[in-house]
């Protein structure tokens, strides 16, 4: 699987944070229920790697992923987890490194032209614009068109249910990644048919 059969497999890539691993799998299966495969597990909590370990087990139609992978030695365990792909804030030496070790599709991140094409000089031209919409939004994104034509972005960041489609609509979005998807009050209370229901509003 390549990274553009990660951004093209869905408009909205649900950007998750979990604090219980228990709520992986019946979560994982209300989004793609819902029609949102590609899911953007965040390393930010404990839970985290347990959850990815869990969704690549026991939920087979999901592509789950890590997201705010900062560090190198980071690769080898969301890997023995059963990550599919790897999505970062930013991009450093170490990370360039450890991607082509590893051999997982990798996205990292931008915030402004130079980083864009630094990223770009390192091998990359599928990025993550973060957070999109500090870093300027759909005028930063229809700013980088002519002089980086060849960059295709997943912004993420300020994202909402009002805005997304805005910035789909850019001919240098693949996708956008959100929070709105998978909110923390629906997580906690079990609703998994509100989920589902955003998430088939997404894709709509």
């Amino acid at each position: 699987m390549t990274i553009d059969d990660i951004l093209n497999a869905a408009p909205v890539m649900p950007v998750i944070v979990l604090d219980d691993p228990a709520d992986a799998e019946p979560l994982a299966r209300a989004l793609v229920a819902g029609g949102l495969r590609v899911l953007e597990v965040t390393l930010r909590t404990p839970a985290a790697l347990d959850a990815v370990r869990i969704i690549s087990q026991r939920v087979p139609d999901a592509i789950v992923g890590v997201g705010t992978l900062t560090r190198h030695e980071q690769w080898s365990l969301v890997q023995a987890a059963g990550a599919r792909f790897a999505v970062s804030p930013g991009l450093t030496p170490a990370l360039v490194s450890a991607s082509r070790e590893s051999g997982l599709p990798f996205l990292p991140g931008v915030f402004t032209p130079s980083e864009a094409m630094q990223a770009r000089e390192a091998g990359f031209d599928r990025l993550k614009l973060f957070p999109a919409a500090q870093a300027g939004g759909i005028g930063m994104l229809r700013a980088l068109a002519s002089p980086l034509p060849d960059l295709v972005f997943c912004p993420t960041g300020g994202i909402d249910a009002d805005s997304f489609r805005d910035y789909l609509a850019q001919p240098n979005v693949a996708c956008v990644g959100g929070s709105w998807v998978a909110p923390k009050a629906l997580i906690e209370a079990g609703d998994w048919a509100s989920i589902t229901a955003l998430a088939s509003a997404a894709t709509t």
